[in-house]
Formats: C-alpha cells, sequence, structure tokens
C-alpha cells in the first residue's frame, strides 16, 4: 500500500503538518461506488481529509465520521476514520452529472449545494463529541478549515484534492493540513500565510511528480520541519456476514417473524462497500431457533 501520511512538526515544534497521499485509497472508493467525476473529488476529498483527521485520534478505539447533508444533487456523504488511519465512506448520490465551474475545475460545491458539515468524534466517552457547521464552501478544504477554527479553536491550512483521469479513475489524490499551536509567533504565522497564497494546488504538485516529502518541504522546508512519522493509509470496510447477522438480530423476534412470514428471506446491504449479504429461509429459521439470551 503506497498511500500514506506524513506528519512532521516546524517552527520548533509552534506548528504541525500532515501531508497525504491518498490515491489508492480513493480509487478504490470509486471502484465500490462507481462514482462521477464530481462525486469522486467530493467523497475522495472527504476521505483524504477524514484521513488526516482520524490520524490525530489517540486512541485505538476511536473513530471519526465526518456527515455532509446538502441540498444539491449530490445530497452529501459520509466517512468514517479511525486512528489507524483506515477509511471508508459512500456518496447518498454517486452519480451527479453538472457543468465544470468557468475554470475547467468540477463544481464540487454544485454538486453537494448548501447544507451542513457534522464531525462526530467517538472517544470511549459517554457521549461523543459532534461538532457540526454550515458548509462554508462546499468545496471540503474550506468547510474543514471552518470547522476547525469554529469548533476546535485551532487556527488550520487545509488543502484537499483528486485529479480524476479520462477513464474516470483517479490520477492524482492527497492533501495537507497545517496547524498552529498556541506557541506560534505572530512572524511565523505571517509566513506561513504569505506562502499559502503563493502555492501550487496539491494536485498539481503530485502529477508534476513531487512526492510526499517534497510537498512537505515545499510548504514548511524554510521552518525547520522534523519529520515524526509515515503512517499507511488504506480504505478498509469491516463488514462481514456475522457482523451483519447481528445487526439482523438487533430487529428483534417478532420483525425476523414477520420477515419470514412475508418475505422468506433478507437481504442487507453494506452502504460503504455496496456488498450484499442474503439471508434464505432457512437462515432465519436458525436465528429464531437459537435460545434467546
Amino acid at each position: 500500500m503506497n498511500d500514506h501520511i506524513l506528519r512532521a512538526t516546524f517552527a520548533n515544534d509552534s506548528g504541525r503538518i500532515f501531508v497525504a497521499n491518498t490515491r489508492e485509497t480513493v480509487n478504490k472508493a470509486f471502484e465500490y461506488h462507481k462514482t462521477s467525476p464530481v462525486m469522486t473529488a467530493a467523497l475522495g476529498r472527504t476521505l483524504t481529509g477524514a484521513a488526516i483527521m482520524g490520524s490525530m485520534l489517540k486512541s485505538d478505539d476511536d473513530l471519526l465520521t465526518v456527515s455532509i447533508k446538502g441540498d444539491g444533487p449530490g445530497a452529501g456523504l459520509t466517512v468514517t476514520a479511525n486512528n489507524r488511519v483506515q477509511v471508508k465512506g459512500y456518496p447518498y448520490n454517486p452519480v451527479v452529472d453538472i457543468p465544470l465551474k468557468p475554470n475547467g475545475k468540477l463544481d464540487v460545491s454544485g454538486a453537494l449545494g448548501y447544507g451542513t458539515m457534522t464531525v462526530i468524534k467517538d472517544l470511549g466517552l459517554k457521549e461523543p463529541y459532534v461538532g457540526q457547521i454550515p458548509l462554508v464552501s462546499g468545496e471540503i478544504a474550506e468547510d474543514l478549515t471552518y470547522y476547525f477554527a469554529k469548533s476546535e479553536q485551532v487556527p488550520s491550512a487545509v488543502a484537499l484534492g483528486v485529479l480524476v483521469d479520462r477513464d474516470y479513475t483517479v490520477k492524482q489524490s492527497g492533501g495537507f493540513i497545517i496547524q498552529m499551536l498556541p506557541s506560534a509567533s505572530d512572524e511565523i504565522i505571517s509566513e506561513l500565510e504569505e506562502k499559502m497564497g503563493k502555492i501550487k494546488s496539491i494536485t498539481r504538485m503530485l502529477d508534476e511528480g513531487m512526492d510526499s516529502e517534497q510537498i512537505l518541504n515545499e510548504l514548511v522546508g524554510d521552518m525547520q520541519p522534523k519529520l515524526l512519522d509515515r503512517i499507511p493509509v488504506e480504505f478498509y470496510c469491516n463488514c462481514d456476514r456475522e457482523r451483519v447477522e447481528k445487526a439482523l438480530v438487533s430487529v428483534g423476534r417478532s420483525e425476523l417473524e414477520d420477515i419470514l412470514e412475508k418475505d422468506g428471506q433478507a437481504t442487507l446491504h453494506c452502504h460503504f462497500c455496496n456488498k450484499d449479504y442474503h439471508f434464505d429461509e432457512n437462515d432465519i429459521k436458525a436465528i429464531l431457533d437459537r435460545p434467546q439470551k
């Protein structure tokens, strides 16, 4: 697996930076969902952003969910990530065909429309942390920048990009998040803001052959970066027949008896990987015959 996130600090540990290459992960999502180019970009940007945010989680059991709901033809999407940077996600409407922007770019904001972004962090506490913001642009990166400032009070620069090839597969995908810590000086912040106004897009840097280390150096190379680690990223759906069967059992005995009487079978669908799990009459009878716990 070539996909990864580089984590580093810079400017005497007064800032931190995450640089992600996610082409294979986003292409796997495309293969599962057969998304149109604009929805590949929407889902891919969110997968990349969530992957980086997942790498910020502390515990193996922590889980992050990013949910976007909009009034555009794409309707929205849901993405999850854990601290092992296993991500998965699905669009509510995978095929959206709208015109490109005047600059020739995919119109992700037009596909999603006006709506909300909700970030849920299940950190093993009694209640999960929930932060919600209105979509400020619908382009994902700007929305995450606003989320970090509004909900977590962390000044951040976020860039996310997906370059779709002519055959609709993913040619390039990646992103970065730069965050300033409380110890950052005004001079460092001003220097970084000036630099952000001049850099190329993340997909252009990737398409020109720059690797993650070179992109990191391009962003903060003159601010004494210290590389901390390189974390693998993958699209990973943890559904299996046993897990899905537990979901079927959870509907209750009377509901299962009703399914058996009316349909004689049940098919449960995983939205994340588009896999169907079929339970025939014998399967349902076997579940009903088990001793009640």
